[in-house]
């Protein structure tokens, strides 16, 4: 293959404006996560039948209310409140999602996105810490993020008070990313809008699984910092407390298997108790950016950044209308028998294979029928359980 075809076959391929409507009627229909999103497509292989069979998947699985399906015009509505904005969708088989979040389990399969479209295909580092934070963990956040901004790398973080601020400005020339907790046209907290306008404005970007005119809510926070950890390639932690966001953030980050850099602090001070603790733990000690540039440059070599962006076998997405076979329906011995394995204990899906003896497919589909019936519950790390009827 010439170096001409391979640079077009690494770009991606760009969803239609007619997959990118039904994609976001999919994504914001009842009970559809990025995980059950991924399984509907893989089962009928494209988001328009995915929709057209919401409703006897979600009856299959045993729900007795007809499931709302995001209208064509509620889509529409997004999209042009987006184009007002200034923003637009990026799918995940398109070369504008980041790369490295296109490698974590439950994806989000569509972002909005706002500002130099670029920025989200770098190698990235995250760096978060306290909201209260000192003036040295300021200054330190600061100077780490442009060092390393410098050396090629673009800085993301969560657009929060104290550590992500220092961060974000101090990115501003070389490339920041801020991810939100709410919808673009709602970013928080409200003083940082400003700086919001000043990364989309130029070299930075922000980003968002979250729909338009959504409101952040506290349970918002947890899913804007696994983006963080999803994009980032490394994660510098600077000043947290030990119940923080940024512990949170930090887990996320090593569950994907992403490099934990950790400031050492004062024991005396309650807002290096976190990062200590992750020293503890195994993070890397940092106490300047060639710390992190020397850690990070054998993993920003790996040819994750020119992969085939749009491959079903890759990726597990389907951007096309053209339907996959679908697997045989499990008959109702079958589904009985696969209900009755699960309980309020989380299992892995493997587990209720082996235990069941149906095939994979089979399990595979009425877990999924359960999903969208709003009767399964999904943990971290692909567990699973049943919610109690009622």
């Amino acid at each position: 293959m010439s170096d001409s075809a391979k640079s077009q076959e690494s770009k991606g391929i760009a969803l239609t404006d007619r997959q990118r409507i039904a994609w976001l009627r999919l994504i914001r229909s009842d009970n559809v996560g990025p995980v059950t999103f991924r399984d509907l497509i893989n089962h009928v292989g494209s988001a328009e039948t995915a929709l057209e069979m919401l409703p006897e998947l979600s009856r299959r699985g045993g729900s007795t209310r007809a499931i709302r399906i995001a209208t064509v015009a509620e889509a529409e509505r997004e999209l042009a409140i987006a184009a007002r904005c200034g923003a637009r969708f990026v799918g995940i088989g398109e070369p504008d999602y980041p790369a490295a979040l296109r490698q974590i389990d439950g994806a989000p399969p569509l972002l909005a996105v706002k500002g130099r479209a670029s920025t989200g295909t770098a190698p990235a580092l995250g760096i978060v810490g306290a909201r209260n934070a000192s003036i040295s963990g300021a200054k330190f956040a600061a100077m780490i993020a442009r060092d390393v901004g410098r050396a090629g790398y673009t800085i993301i973080s969560g657009l929060a008070r104290g550590i992500d601020t220092a961060a974000h400005r101090a990115s501003l020339d070389t490339g920041t990313i801020a991810v939100l907790a709410g919808g673009i046209d709602k970013p928080y907290p409200p003083e940082n809008v400003p700086l919001l306008d000043e990364i989309t404005g130029g070299q930075g970007l922000a980003i968002t699984e979250m729909p338009f005119g959504w409101e952040p809510r506290a349970r918002d926070f947890p899913r804007r910092n696994r983006l963080i950890a999803g994009v980032a390639l490394g994660l510098a932690v600077v000043e947290a407390a030990s119940r923080s966001g940024s512990l949170i953030t930090a887990r996320y980050a090593a569950d994907f298997g992403r490099l934990v850099f950790a400031v050492p602090g004062s024991p005396l001070d309650p807002r290096c108790h976190g990062t200590n603790g992750l020293l503890k733990d195994g993070a890397v000690v940092t106490t300047e950016a060639r710390d992190i540039l020397e850690a990070l440059a054998p993993l920003s070599r790996i040819d994750l950044f020119d992969q085939p962006q749009a491959r079903e076998a890759e990726n597990d997405v389907d951007i096309g209308t053209e339907r996959r076979p679908a697997a045989a329906l499990p008959g109702d011995r079958e589904r009985e028998a696969i209900i009755d394995a699960l309980g309020p204990t989380p299992v892995e899906t493997d587990d209720i294979i082996r235990h069941t003896g149906f095939a994979a497919s089979a399990v595979y589909l009425v877990l999924l029928e359960l999903d969208l019936a709003g009767r399964l519950h999904r943990h971290p790390g692909g567990l699973v359980s049943l919610e109690p009827l009622g």
